[in-house]
């Protein structure tokens, strides 16, 4: 836990604001109505061999069981699962070790290898006086470790029981009630999210539906069958050895249980697969009761199943699954058991089908989370009652304010050049880009053949390109560049460097820019020709899918004329004259910045951090600059020096370093604000110092959080939109905000599907001492000006940069496996190399 914390250290809510239309919502909070009385009795626990938690908490049930009573003094503890348990009343001892036998049946499925006996050691570690926490939620404390550790026994209280009746991952569980399936071998089950928080004055339950991916149980075959898309086990004779590679990577650690041993079914992890069947795969057989010196005798997988169970193989010639331990087993007699979170990125048609499983209108979110509170039982949990704290029933009404929209303008000689958008969207009819880019040089790269795709059908999709981006204000003097044919599955760097050639020798100028037609959405082609486009030919490109251009839609041409103009250094919008004084008043910066993490597992390729910032005093320029470091690691250790290319950049163009900066920090959790706030802010005043000792540019730090599970769901009607989602621009900073820290909630977006997510504001340093509506709205009239499309974005561009730019740097290195994730780069601390981008892509 982290050292106690000083008041005085923190941004401290300067006020609420009052800037907007004032309206209630309600939001998946309950609020907590009684609290404890008593002290909480924290208690270490240590149980023996070490199992994992879905283990401990089957070792822990018995030993309330046994020992409640008897031992325990009646208490009814609650447990983590790990190390923690919890009591409302102190135990009869201070430390004492109990032996606790599993039943058979529990023993044979919880574990690889059976393990009845168990010792729990139980160990007094403090006493939780709750006074601490009471002046933290009344703003008279900061959070100390006695605080934190009470508001973490709080946390486990309220899990405690779903923890042990259901599948719990994290803070969630899940449940196969309604499970719907998933291509390949995997299906989708619903839960719910549960997490107790400190607010003004209080604390609440944040509650919320959460989705995941587990395996689909049943046979092992089916399941292998699945993922090579083979449609029955006669076919799997005919599996490559590529195809098994794939299959052992996608089941490597699932559980299996065996079905040949009736009530002695034991449950192990899937190691690895035979390269040979069960008759060719042979080993040594000693009788029962033989010493190991024994010779034995040479007997294949399949007879020794013949002759051990009576059981002939339906399938002798598939292989085994190697189980560790020298255990072999035919695929036929294993089954993949229930309850096992998929770990790995969906693919495409997977991740298409969860999001139709997920996607809930606010009606019938809220409706399921009143549900969740028949499953979770706040008023009938015995813990709960045994500790005193009691929940209410209703979801918490919030007062919140809707923000006026700014104003936005295109250039002059658009139909309604400046005007304010309503419900967070606009569209493109009548209206120029405030700067079009003109492009002379380019190409057209198709990856397909041109019996997929015609000659005339990729004219035809230029064309409309053309005289769309005409219609928004780009000129395009080259109104028929060279089309090159390629394959996806060829050398995709050969191709693009001989459009590249023909693209420079048709205008007799360097190429500014080569359109890409990809045949699928996958991503293996994509990352390749933003590796060769960024790295090796220093060109823009402009990737679509080939279905657009069967029959071009002047909508998607127009978005695409968006991309274009601003990789080409044009400005398609900005906001209105004196939108953002307390940005204009004197020369200022904005930043954005994340970090990229590698799939989950995978420690071998390097985090990717990205930093961009404000080069123009309208804030719809941004220069990136990117680094590489350690995988997994969320401090941006280059800061400095990345802070430091773009200063320069700025310099360059304003002759002058900026006197305000604004940075907004995305993907930062709450635990490591302490950490962002020493290292990170420190990073940035180093920066300026070191060009300009005498430069003292005032700093607000501002960390920009989705990953939430704070939703908002509107009263009246007439106060939503027409996804029945808040309006765009509904800020919330009271009620489930901290205690007295200076933070807010902004849906800045329109609804389109599904529930909206708001974005989570927390300022962790404030040197401009901004008030609560200068801030909240400077931050909504930047969500305008995204320059991609034409609606208001879920958080602020700057930091939407930072993210886009982390991603594509994903691609700026030869790696076959695209399937976990998603400017000068370093080379990781890995080994992974990663290629420089040019530098006429980074402005």
């Amino acid at each position: 836990m982290s050292a106690p914390i000083h008041l005085t250290d923190l941004v401290l809510r300067p006020a609420v604001g009052s800037l907007g239309r004032s309206i209630q919502v309600r939001a998946n909070f309950f609020e907590v109505t009684t609290m404890p009385n008593n002290n909480i009795h924290h208690y270490d626990v240590t149980i023996t061999p070490d199992v994992p938690p879905l283990v401990n908490r089957k070792v822990f049930e018995h030993f309330i069981t046994l020992h409640r009573r008897s031992d325990l003094g009646n208490a009814n503890p609650v447990y983590d699962g790990r190390k923690n348990l919890f009591s409302a009343k102190a135990l009869p001892f201070d430390a004492r070790t109990f032996d606790i036998i599993l039943p058979g049946d529990v023993a044979t499925q919880t574990s690889k290898k059976p393990v009845p006996g168990f010792k729990i050691k139980v160990k007094k570690a403090a006493v939780i006086n709750l006074e601490e926490l009471r002046l933290f939620l009344l703003g008279r404390a900061a959070k100390s470790d006695n605080c934190l550790t009470a508001i973490t026994a709080l946390d486990i209280l309220i899990h405690h029981q779903p923890a042990m009746l259901y599948n719990t991952i994290g803070r969630s569980f899940y449940t196969p009630t309604g499970k719907q399936s998933l291509s390949g071998p995997l299906e989708a089950w619903r839960g719910y999210y549960q997490s107790i928080r400190p607010v003004k004055g209080k604390m609440m339950i944040n509650v919320d539906i959460s989705s995941t991916a587990f395996y689909q149980p049943g046979s092992l075959i089916e399941i292998i069958c699945k993922i090579m898309n083979l449609r029955t086990a006669e076919d799997l004779r005919r599996a490559t050895a590529v195809n098994w590679k794939k299959v052992e990577r996608d089941l490597k650690g699932v559980r299996i249980r065996v079905i040949h041993r009736g009530a002695y079914a034991r449950t192990f992890k899937i190691q690895k697969f035979t390269p040979k069947s069960a008759t060719q795969t042979t080993f040594t057989h000693r009788e029962y009761g033989q010493p190991e010196d024994a010779p034995g005798t040479t007997i294949s997988i399949a007879s020794y199943f013949q002759k051990t169970y009576n059981r002939s193989l339906s399938f002798p010639n598939l292989c085994c699954v190697d189980v560790g331990r020298g255990v072999l087993l035919p695929l036929e007699l294993c089954s993949v058991v229930e309850g096992q979170r998929y770990p790995r990125k969906l693919d495409a048609i997977q991740t298409a089908d969860m999001i139709k499983f997920t996607t809930q209108p606010p009606h019938a979110r809220a409706n399921n989370i009143k549900d969740g509170l028949q499953i979770l039982q706040y008023q009938t949990n015995e813990y709960l009652r045994e500790f005193g704290l009691k929940v209410s029933k209703d979801m918490t009404t919030l007062n919140a304010r809707v923000l006026p929209p700014p104003t936005i303008s295109y250039h002059a000689t658009s139909k309604q050049a400046s005007f304010a958008p309503r419900d967070g969207q606009w569209n493109l009819i009548g209206k120029k880009v405030v700067v079009g880019a003109q492009l002379i040089s380019w190409g057209v790269v198709v990856f397909a053949n041109e019996r997929q795709i015609p000659m005339a059908q990729v004219k035809g999709f230029v064309r409309e390109l053309i005289v769309t981006c005409a219609d928004t204000g780009m000129s395009i003097t080259n109104k028929d560049p060279p089309v090159v044919y390629g394959d996806t599955r060829g050398n995709i760097e050969g191709i693009l460097k001989q459009a590249w050639q023909r693209a420079g020798d048709a205008a007799k100028k360097f190429p500014q820019l080569l359109l890409v037609i990809l045949p699928t959405t996958d991503v293996p082609p994509y990352a390749e020709v933003k590796r060769v486009t960024d790295t090796v030919l220093g060109v823009a490109s402009q990737c679509i899918q080939s279905r657009h251009t069967r029959e071009p839609k002047k909508q998607y041409c127009a978005n695409v004329c968006l991309k274009i103009n601003v990789k080409l250094g044009g400005t398609n919008l900005q906001l209105g004259n004196n939108m953002v004084p307390i940005l204009t008043s004197k020369p200022t910066m904005i930043f954005g910045a994340d970090v990229n993490h590698p799939g989950k597992g995978d420690s071998v390729r390097p985090s990717i951090a990205s930093v961009v910032g404000s080069m123009d005093i309208r804030f719809a320029r941004f220069a990136s600059t990117v680094r590489t470091q350690d995988s997994g690691q969320e401090i941006i250790e280059h800061l400095q020096s990345m802070v430091t290319d773009l200063l320069l950049a700025f310099h360059e163009t304003h002759k002058r370093l900026p006197d305000r900066i604004l940075f907004y920090r995305d993907g930062v959790s709450e635990g490591e604000f302490a950490k962002v706030m020493n290292y990170e802010v420190a990073a940035i005043r180093a920066a300026l110092i070191a060009l300009s000792p005498k430069a003292r540019p005032t700093i607000t730090f501002v960390v920009v959080q989705k990953r939430h599970h704070a939703r908002f769901f509107p009263i009246r009607r007439e106060e939503s939109d027409r996804s029945g989602n808040c309006m765009a621009g509904t800020l919330v900073d009271t009620g489930i905000v901290h205690p007295f820290e200076f933070d807010f909630y902004l849906q800045s977006h329109a609804g389109l599907l599904g529930t909206s997510r708001p974005a989570h504001y927390h300022v962790l340093c404030d040197e401009n001492k901004f008030t609560a509506d200068q801030l909240q709205d400077t931050t909504y009239k930047l969500c305008h000006l995204y320059a991609r499309c034409t609606r208001t974005v879920s958080i602020v561009p700057p930091a939407y940069y930072a993210h886009i730019v982390a991603q594509r740097a994903r691609f700026h290195t030869k790696d076959d496996n695209w399937s976990d994730t998603a400017s000068s780069l370093s080379v990781g601390s890995q080994g992974h190399t990663y290629s420089s981008v040019k530098p006429n892509l980074l402005k």
